[in-house]
């Protein structure tokens, strides 16, 4: 059923109506193909990666030399935005965008997830993998499951206690919220180790204690124990803030597959689900690229430099077959999101 938000966002021209499954998506992976968008984009990602490391190292570097004055704050900021950096390169490789070698991604998962950020990296693989799979599904989708926000009326009604109030002002919590996002992933992440294999859990546990004692050695060494606790706090929340920014907009407010209804071929799966973002290659530097999210979806391998020169394929392909492709601005396609949230608790705020 289409979300209030979706009828808001821009559509290209054609109905709206579903269209049959079958080879919708043939065409369009033939074009994309041809056009070699799949390819990897080697140099891309080496250079990318390159320059995040030195910028990181110079922040470290930055830290040692203000560190005993208050000036040094100035510098988490900055750390939050190369901390974003790292989570999205950590992101590609989980998709194999960077190589098509398992042990070369997972390795550059584990830097880049466990080690430098304290984020697992099977976490969010089996987390993320789930969601792209089935995207905004209520019984299969993890990002629209119930927690502490809810996407859905039914999900709602059923609220309780604390829980209830939540829900009833999720869209003016909703940005606050974000900023203990990236805390409670390094805690889902720990919380994960009990899923994993022994092996696994032995490699991804190592290295998610090997950052937080390194963070707080960094810290430590670096200022006095007061500058270090507002440097982290201003840090972490600044972090997760940056990751609810670029997740936020993706799906939420998009249409959701009825989970009793008939199921969709990947091309409205997860064109209608999703929604991009308009902008500049700031706009795509920002949000790491995940502002092309129906490409991505449609595509996760597609290196992300190549999204950009994915989607007048993809627009097109979808007018020819009149389904819509939304669209939106950068501070529209929050509105949207937190209309939804709104309508979604507002029968609560009624009692």
């Amino acid at each position: 059923m289409p979300q209030a938000a979706a009828a808001v966002a821009e559509r290209s021209p054609g109905t709206t109506e579903r269209q049959p499954a079958g080879s919708d998506f043939a065409p369009l992976l033939r074009t994309v193909k041809e056009q070699g968008l799949l390819g990897r984009r080697t140099g891309w990602y080496a250079s990318t990666i390159a320059v995040n490391a030195v910028a990181l190292a110079a922040t470290a570097a930055g830290m040692f030399l203000i560190g005993g004055s208050w000036w040094v704050l100035l510098l988490a900021p900055v750390l939050s935005v190369l901390c974003a950096r790292t989570a999205f390169i950590g992101h590609d490789a989980g998709h194999s965008q960077i190589t098509a070698n398992r042990g070369v991604s997972r390795a550059l998962g584990l830097i880049h997830g466990n080690l430098l950020l304290g984020m697992s990296s099977a976490w969010w693989n089996d987390k993320h993998n789930r969601h792209h799979a089935n995207p905004n599904h209520i019984e299969k989708d993890p990002d629209v499951a119930a927690d502490v926000l809810v996407w859905t009326s039914k999900q709602a009604r059923v609220r309780v206690g604390f829980r209830r109030w939540l829900t009833r002002n999720q869209a003016w919590l909703f940005f606050p919220l974000t900023l203990l996002q990236g805390v409670a992933m390094k805690i889902y992440g720990f919380q994960d180790l009990r899923r994993q294999s022994p092996r696994e859990r032995v490699v991804e546990g190592l290295l998610l204690v090997a950052h937080l004692v390194g963070y707080v050695t960094l810290l430590l060494v670096t200022m006095p124990v007061g500058h270090a606790i507002a440097f982290a706090a201003i840090h972490q929340a600044l972090f997760g803030l940056h990751l609810g920014l670029a997740f936020a907009p993706n799906h939420k407010g998009m249409e959701m597959p009825d989970p009793d209804g008939e199921r969709w071929g990947h091309l409205s799966r997860q064109v209608l689900t999703s929604r991009n973002i308009r902008g500049s290659f700031l706009t795509d530097w920002f949000l790491g690229g995940l502002n092309y999210q129906i490409e991505h979806h449609l595509f996760p391998s597609m290196p992300r430099p190549s999204l950009r020169r994915a989607q007048p394929l993809v627009r097109a392909h979808c007018s020819e077959l009149g389904m819509p492709y939304t669209e939106a601005g950068f501070v529209d396609s929050y509105r949207q999101v937190l209309r939804h949230m709104y309508e979604v608790g507002e029968p609560l705020r009624g009692e």
